[in-house]
Parts: structure tokens; sequence; C-alpha cells
């Protein structure tokens, strides 16, 4: 259940993160970061003081990175490579997908500030689709955990799970939302109870589905919400349970509506028949606007008021 309150701390995803892998690696000597002129950006300043041997700045060549992952992973080493989530994901596809899918290197490939967190830069800095292309690579895990001892747990997880990983991470400070526990791959958890809706939620935008079950609850709506930290491998226990305990399944994601976690609950509720009724929020299939983030998140209809309503009129229709 959350063990969210009304004063959460808040922590920097990219400093949860660097801070994680370095915990990690003090354990394990076959951990080594790659970096294309990002390390700074994506916590691992503290790594590269600590261990330069395992340190490799290799500038902004993001495929060049992904071969040479590939190569390190064959010696049995352990590569992390974290930059801006398209970078590391659209930039490098075939070098993902042959190099490290194909290959089933065990690379660690982290996407920070998804989603539109970027928010000032433009769709060339958005990370809108990084779940449906990283998930059409066989073999690839896909993780977005959703507070900050979560993304701990989840570099845990990643680096015992044998095989290539994505994981997204914000930019954003997060809320800790709950008590951290261990991670386990391709499962969920519910976050709150509910009867009339079950509301499924991944990454940044969980404490937005939290706040919005709590307006709900006030509309006389009993929301219920589960967090899905994987989204491939799904939970398809949890979303059969979801679907029999309440009918309607609304999905949230900081993605495109199409493709990611919504269309994964669809694939699944379809594949095993269940009996549910499901909505995707998401953003549009179009190149979204730029502006202030928590701006743009309202615009889509993706802050708490925003869920609470597109789930009101779900229930209602």
């Amino acid at each position: 259940m959350s063990a969210m309150t009304s004063e959460a701390k808040t922590a920097d995803p990219r400093k949860a993160f660097g801070a994680a892998v370095l915990e990690a690696a003090r354990q394990n000597p076959d951990i080594v970061i790659l970096s294309a002129d990002s390390g700074g950006s994506s916590g691992h300043g503290d790594f590269k003081k600590l261990y330069p041997e395992r340190y490799f700045e290799l500038g902004i060549m993001e495929q060049c990175v992904l071969g040479v992952a590939s190569g390190l992973a064959t010696t049995g080493k352990i590569p992390v490579f974290c930059a801006i989530a398209p970078f590391v994901t659209l930039r490098p596809f075939e070098m993902f997908r042959n190099d490290i899918g194909y290959m089933r290197q065990n690379v660690k490939i982290v996407g920070r500030n998804s989603g539109i967190s970027y928010s000032d830069l433009g769709a060339t800095h958005h990370s809108l689709e990084d779940f449906a292309v990283t998930r059409m690579i066989p073999g690839v895990t896909v993780l977005a955990p959703q507070d900050p001892g979560e993304i701990a747990s989840a570099v845990n997880a990643m680096f015992a799970h044998d095989g290539p990983v994505y994981m997204r991470i914000g930019n954003d400070p997060i809320q800790e939302l709950f008590d951290p526990v261990p991670f386990v791959i391709g499962k969920g958890r519910v976050l709150r109870g509910g009867t009339d809706v079950s509301i499924i939620s991944t990454g940044t935008l969980t404490v937005s589905a939290i706040a919005a079950a709590g307006i709900l609850a006030g509309q006389g709506i009993n929301a219920q919400v589960v967090g899905m930290p994987t989204v491939s491998p799904i939970d398809v226990e949890l979303i059969g349970e979801c679907a029999s305990k309440t009918g309607l399944v609304v999905t949230v994601e900081e993605h495109y509506a199409i493709g990611g976690l919504g269309t994964i609950v669809q694939e699944t509720v379809c594949d095993h028949g269940f009996s549910a009724k499901v909505r995707k929020l998401g953003l549009p299939h179009a190149y979204a606007a730029s502006g202030p983030y928590k701006e743009l998140i309202a615009h889509y209809g993706l802050d708490a008021e925003g869920i609470a309503a597109s789930v009101r009129s779900f229930v209602s229709s």
C-alpha cells in the first residue's frame, strides 16, 4: 500500500540512480560506466572519481557506445549507459536491436529525462515512444520505477538480471511514495484498494494517479491504483485481477497513448480473455508542445485533476 504522506520527501531521480549504481559497483567490480558526454548529468560524477579505470567517455556518438558496450559484455563486464532517453533508444536503435538484443548481451541502458520532462527543448528531446520501440526488441526487459526508493531497488534487480535491460527515469524531483521493497521484474503491486475502477500507472506519473484516486474518492468513486514499474514483461496475473475486480481499467503513462503500457494492457486483456473495458491515458500521437513541464502535463490531462476527470467520465460512460 502507498505510504505517501502530506510531507512527502522528494529526490532527483538521476542522483538516486547514480547513487544506486555506485553502491552496486562497490560490490561488483564488473560494473562499468559508458558515457556519451553525459555521465555527470546522469549521476555518475562520484563513480568517475572513485573508479576512473571503469569509466569510459566516448563522446557524443551513441551508436558507438552501444557497440563498445556489446564488446565489453562479451568479456564479462556489465556496461551501464545512461543518457537522454531519445538518444539511447532512437538514435542508436539499429545497434540496440542488433548489437545488444540480437547478441543477447548483458547491457543496461537507461533513458533519463524521459517522457516530456525535457519540456522546453521540444520534440527532439521528448521520449514518447521508448516503451514501444524497446519492447519490440526480443529479450529486452523494460522498467519504469516510480519513486526514488524504487529506482534504487530497480537498479539492483537490473544488475541481478542476466540480459539486456532498458530503464527510463525522469528529470524533475520525484516524491517518495512508499517504503522500499525488493524489486521483482515482471511484477506490479496494488498501491491503493478500490472496487469501482482500476488505474494502472507506471513511472513518474504514479504520484498523480494516487492523487487522482484521492480526488475521485471525494466524488464517490472508489478507485484502485496499481503501480506497474515493469512495462515488459507485464504482470499478466495482476491485470487479470484488476479486470475481475472492477471490470474497468484506466492506464496512465508519460508516453504516447499507443504502443506503450496501455497497449500492452489491452493486448493482455484480449490475449487472455479477461473481461474488462480499457481506456488509455497518455499523450496524443503527435509531436508534443513545448513549455514548462507541469503546464504541459496539465495540458495533456495527465496531472491529478486531469486523470480524475478522465476516470470519472469513463466510469459514468
